[in-house]
């Protein structure tokens, strides 16, 4: 079951934690008030 959901630009985006290098955790909400752009690549030695 896909539970992704579409955000319009502009719209506020639902609180998420995502893992990060080095063991680390990312938390959107370590961020509020501040305009975020969040960009997710493979690594490159990752198959795609």
């Amino acid at each position: 079951m896909n539970h992704t959901k579409t955000l319009k630009v502009g719209s506020r985006a639902p609180a998420f934690t995502l893992p990060a290098t080095g063991g680390k955790s990312i938390r959107l909400a370590d961020y509020a008030g501040h305009r975020l752009v969040l960009v997710c690549y493979p690594l490159a030695w990752t198959p795609v």
